[in-house]
């Protein structure tokens, strides 16, 4: 049966408010489903609140050190539980693997490019920066890798929007840094990439370059109206990669890398762990059906473990305790 341009929509809900961060990223997110939404239904008053997290408020420390990137969804799930918004949209990355009681994940949108992305004003590529070249990124999964592949880089920490870190490059504090290429393209500064870099350079962040639409658990109208939103492919490919890093303890204390695709019926994932300085690694990949992604992310966890990877936990853990 063909689907209709537009829905019905249920009667009470003439108007939706997306709560959502106020990023230039996360509105260009918010006003993304705000338009899908419009298109779907026409009859309801789609509206965004912009909202400052305790995320934001500090750009300038270290996510591992202050509490992780749940400080980025912790201000929308309030407006979600006392009504002033009725759904969040979030980069799914930034959503912790366990939700608060209550809450859920109504529809994973189509993903977008999930690769980092190599930003320079002087060089083409990684392979290309010189000796102590000084590369900048957020994630200790990038500078583990990075450490691993070009140990004659200096890494430093960049924090801050993507307008902050570009302003950083440009005024010399670095020779390169690296950014998910899904912001950089849907922000329209694909000019400033240099390079995309494969997963086999540099395996992504679970998640990375989908979005994710939350809502309350008992909005059973809401969860009606999210429903066509909803993409199978991305939502197997981010339900492995979760399911993986969730038994990894997977958290902005773990240079954790996850990435699945899916081929017609068949689901490859792809794991990393590694001490933030590289000394210690290891990765591996796992196959079988999409719709066992779930069980496929435990799998590919344990295969990491036995590699490895629970010593290099338990010694992330001892450091940080």
């Amino acid at each position: 049966m063909a689907v209709p341009d537009t829905l019905a929509t249920p009667a009470h809900l003439t108007r939706l408010t997306i709560a959502t961060r106020e990023s230039a990223l996360a509105l260009w997110q918010a006003r993304h489903v705000q338009a899908r939404l419009a298109a779907l239904y026409p009859r309801t008053s789609v509206e965004i609140l912009g909202m400052t997290t305790e995320g934001d408020r500090k750009l300038g420390s270290s996510l591992a050190k202050i509490g992780g990137k749940g400080l980025f969804v912790k201000e929308l799930e309030e407006a979600l539980a006392d009504g002033r918004a009725d759904i969040a949209v979030h980069s799914l990355k930034d959503v912790p693997m366990q939700l608060p009681a209550g809450f859920t994940v109504a529809a994973i949108l189509d993903r977008a490019d999930p690769r980092d992305a190599f930003v320079s004003n002087r060089f083409e590529s990684l392979q290309t920066l010189p000796q102590d070249a000084r590369v900048g990124t957020s994630s200790l999964r990038r500078e583990s890798q990075l450490r691993v592949k070009f140990p004659h880089l200096a890494i430093g920490a960049l924090r801050g929007n993507v307008q902050t870190r570009l302003r950083k490059l440009d005024d010399g504090e670095f020779d390169a840094i690296i950014l998910a290429a899904a912001g950089l393209q849907r922000l329209g500064l694909e000019a400033r990439i240099r390079a995309v870099l494969a997963p086999e350079d540099m395996l992504p962040a679970v998640g990375q370059g989908a979005l994710a639409v939350e809502c309350r658990a008992d909005r059973a109208d809401v969860l009606a109206l999210l429903k066509p939103l909803h993409d199978d492919t991305t939502a197997h490919c981010v339900l492995a990669e979760r399911a993986l890093s969730r038994a990894l303890a997977g958290s902005c204390n773990v240079p954790l890398g996850g990435f699945a695709q899916v081929t017609g019926t068949h689901l490859r994932l792809r794991g990393y762990v590694g001490a933030p300085d590289g000394a210690r690694h290891v990765s591996a990949e796992i196959g079988g059906l999409a719709n066992d992604a779930e069980t496929l992310g435990h799998a590919l966890a344990q295969r990491l473990k036995e590699l490895g990877a629970e010593s290099i936990l338990a010694a992330l853990a001892a450091e940080s305790a």
